[in-house]
């Protein structure tokens, strides 16, 4: 196997094999999954900024990670937010999540970034072991908050 870890463009021939790993990650996830055709366009039509570091062999996608960069980070300074790091099933355990989170490291220290920040689901010991041998550092001082585009067109007015 020859796995080679590139920037997913525009118009890549890669994206329906995105697709099919992002349909296999929610899945995993047991969450819904839109129709493929969805998952293309939101591929093609992403927002400005977001990235996706995919690794692949052949015409297979094995892994990805999704990013996008941030400012303003710890002393004013721009870093990376990673939203998704995912890996097939059949790939797992063999060092290509690693492969990607250097390979993102790598891009982050080319582009002046001097940050990496994600989050993880704090029920999964392997994802948080995998984490922190990779030198990650568990923050207990921060809370996530996700709010949907509804939520935020019905916060009250704090005035």
């Amino acid at each position: 196997m020859t796995t080679s870890i590139r920037l997913l463009s525009e118009n890549d021939h890669a994206a329906v094999a995105v697709a099919v790993l992002m349909e296999e990650m929610q899945a995993h996830y047991s969450v819904p999954c839109p129709p493929r055709e969805t998952i293309l366009s939101g591929l093609q039509n992403r927002p400005p900024g977001v990235e996706l570091l995919i690794a692949e062999d052949g015409d297979s996608v094995l892994g990805f990670a999704a990013f996008s960069a941030i400012y303003p980070g710890p002393w004013l300074q721009p870093g990376i937010f990673l939203k998704d790091l995912f890996v097939s099933k059949r790939e797992r355990g063999h060092g290509l999540g690693n492969t990607l989170m250097k390979s993102l490291a790598a891009l982050a220290k080319e582009r002046g970034l001097g940050r990496i920040d994600w989050t993880a689901d704090p029920d999964n010991p392997r994802l948080l072991a995998f984490y922190n041998d990779i030198g990650g550092t568990r923050r207990h001082d921060k809370v996530f908050f996700p709010a949907g585009c509804s939520s935020v067109d019905e916060t009250r007015d704090l005035n």
